[in-house]
């Protein structure tokens, strides 16, 4: 009835204060509803249903700015800015994406999908503001999980020189920083930040430092002030980097979270207001299980199971149960993930060996040198991290690992296509800025049954060494061919002439999907599973070379840097252009949200199109030839 109204920015300005908890409610059944449909991350903007309509009733969208922190709990603002049809597409593609997009809206002020990142672009958009001589409010909402990530210590550092307003509200859902101790603290809150609480100071400073000894004076002051702060106000961490506090506040009493907003707009620099909220509320399934529901598959409202229930394992499993076998029969293996423990797989070994598991929080810089480290003192750690995260600790990676040749084991999950979540978090890019590092060896496996062998083979490795592996269902196929895994060895599937394909890791199950095409139309054709990315196997691309006339390389990654640029420059140097190359993989773009079906497709990279790709390829050389 309430959610009806709200056509565009700032019509929750028109509901009457008495009607803003049924709207509330309103949008929680919305987004239950919708959610339950097409995926997506459910208990995060549960949680943030009130403050999100507090932000849009205390501020003046678009002219203010609100930067949040990853993106994945602005759905509600999604709402309140007159999205409300576009949730029928949301993740899907071509249609509404599942973070903020400056493309979709104004009231979108900055792309996000990676934590830890809003109070560094919130502190730009606020010096562009006083640079510019403009007038209007920034907010930075983060997490308090976001806070576990260095960048935003670094940005409140920055910030703590800000003589101007710049306000950061800190979301938190389960990390307990400090509970509110007695009324003082809710006295000192609400006086510090009203005009004549900030006017008296500076009357008191000004009035003093004129006197005689009134310097002596203001700093004997502002000793037994932090004194007494220290012992009642539990934010003095920020209020010892310069940073005004205020909070703790219920995050889901929308009068009281307006109250705030509106008087930390007055104070005269960077000011932190601490925001309590329950991840998943107002749905029992959420509450209860808030990792489940952290980024959702379609799922039953009543039960909250999935709506369409896996049937096979997943890369994810099968990585899960190769740790344990492989901690049980080494000591020193060790698991380290970034916030990660449920979606990389770990959770089960964190059980079972709860003093060989570390989960650094989302600090992907810190676990790779962490894990350098553990290397150093003779474990063998292995690091899950999803690929679009990896990406983030690259220095480290190069600096840390690899400059020593440490046996580090990266476990790359959801590397190439990952689908509805888009640009942000498209796997697509690890194996070309993996390969640039010297002492960097890359492996990607075939299938289930692959991996496994992979992972093993890497726990025996004397040195740095990746495997990437996709999100979804673990492929089964292919199981006759099971070729022990040797160093920088392919593995031939098919032998044949004219046509030969090296697919990479996922790929292989499309390449044996083309085959099957082009055997069917007439054309011959060899299959080779390169296994090593890097290094790539020379020895077997020499045997290609002598009875194909078209090597096509295959791979979900940019072509830009990946595989096929090896396999190109190794053929080019050795076949005298006598042999041509085809690459198949991801332009140079930027993907977006959608089924990777159909991106795969949109990409050219689907089996009936690489069938066509090559067919036209071949039909070149041959009229090259006649």
């Amino acid at each position: 009835m309430y959610l009806e109204k709200i056509k565009q920015t700032n019509d929750i300005k028109k509901i009457e204060k008495e009607h803003l908890d049924e709207l509330a409610q309103e949008i929680r059944d919305f987004l239950i509803e919708k959610i339950s449909v097409t995926g997506g991350h459910l208990g995060s903007n549960l949680g943030c249903v009130e403050l999100t309509m507090a932000l849009h009733l205390a501020l003046d969208l678009p002219k203010d700015k609100i930067v949040w922190d990853v993106g994945h709990q602005a759905y509600t603002h999604k709402l309140l800015t007159g999205r409300v049809e576009g949730f029928d597409t949301l993740r899907k593609y071509g249609g509404m994406s599942g973070f903020p997009k400056r493309k979709e809206s104004n009231c979108d002020c900055f792309d996000t999908g990676h934590s830890s990142t809003s109070i560094s672009a919130g502190l730009g958009l606020v010096q562009a503001r006083d640079l510019r001589q403009e007038d209007f409010t920034v907010v930075s909402v983060i997490g308090d999980g976001a806070l576990t990530g260095g960048m935003a210590y670094e940005a409140l550092n920055n910030a703590a020189k800000l003589e101007k307003n710049f306000i950061v509200i800190l979301n938190d859902n389960n990390m307990s920083i400090s509970e509110n101790v007695g009324g003082m603290s809710k006295y000192l809150n609400s006086i510090r930040t009203t005009e004549n609480y900030l006017d008296l100071k500076d009357t008191v400073y000004n009035a003093l430092i004129g006197l005689r000894h009134g310097e002596t004076m203001v700093k004997s002051i502002r000793k037994v002030k932090n004194n007494v702060k220290h012992m009642v106000i539990p934010g003095m961490y920020f209020e010892d980097l310069g940073i005004t506090y205020m909070g703790p506040v219920e995050g889901h009493d929308i009068q009281k979270l307006v109250r705030f907003i509106q008087e930390a707009k007055k104070v005269k620099g960077p000011v932190l207001v601490h925001v309590k909220t329950q991840k998943g509320k107002g749905y029992a399934p959420a509450e209860k299980h808030p990792a489940r529901f952290h980024g959702a598959e379609p799922f039953e409202i009543e039960t909250g199971l999935p709506a369409n229930p896996r049937t096979k394992a997943n890369y994810t499993d099968i990585f899960s149960t190769v740790m344990i076998k492989l901690a049980e029969r080494d000591e020193r293996v060790v698991a380290i993930t970034a916030a990660m423990p449920d979606g990389t797989g770990l959770k089960r070994f964190r059980n079972k060996y709860p003093e060989r598991f570390f989960d650094v929080g989302i600090a992907e810089e810190h676990a790779v040198t962490f894990a350098a480290g553990l290397a150093a003192g003779g474990m063998r750690p292995v690091v899950a991290i999803y690929s679009s995260f990896l990406q983030r600790a690259y220095d480290q990676i190069l600096h840390d690992v690899c400059i020593q040749n440490l046996p580090v084991v990266f476990a790359i999950d959801r590397a190439g296509l990952v689908g509805s979540d888009g640009e942000t978090h498209q796997g697509i890019f690890d194996l070309s800025f993996l390969a640039t590092i010297p002492n960097m060896h890359i492996l990607a496996p075939k299938n289930k049954w692959e991996l496994s062998d992979m992972m093993k083979y890497a726990l025996s490795f004397d040195g740095p060494i990746a495997i990437r592996y996709p999100r979804g269902e673990a492929y089964d196929g292919l199981e006759n061919f099971r070729a022990p895994i040797a160093y920088g060895k392919s593995e031939p599937l098919y032998e044949e002439e004219d046509i030969c394909i090296l697919a990479v890791g996922s790929m292989v199950k499309t390449a044996a999907e083309v085959r099957h095409i082009l055997k069917d139309i007439g054309y011959a054709c060899s299959l080779v599973n390169a296994r090593f990315v890097k290094p790539i196997d020379e020895e077997q691309l020499r045997e290609v070379i002598k009875d194909h006339r078209l090597i096509v390389t295959m791979e979900e990654n940019v072509e830009k840097g990946g595989y096929g640029d090896s396999v190109r420059d190794f053929v080019d140097s050795v076949s005298d252009g006598k042999v041509k190359v085809l690459q198949i993989g991801i332009p140079d773009v930027y993907v977006e949200h959608g089924n990777v079906d159909i991106l795969k497709k949109e990409l050219g990279m689907d089996e009936a199109t690489v069938a066509k790709r090559i067919v036209t390829a071949y039909a070149g050389i041959e009229r090259q030839n006649a």
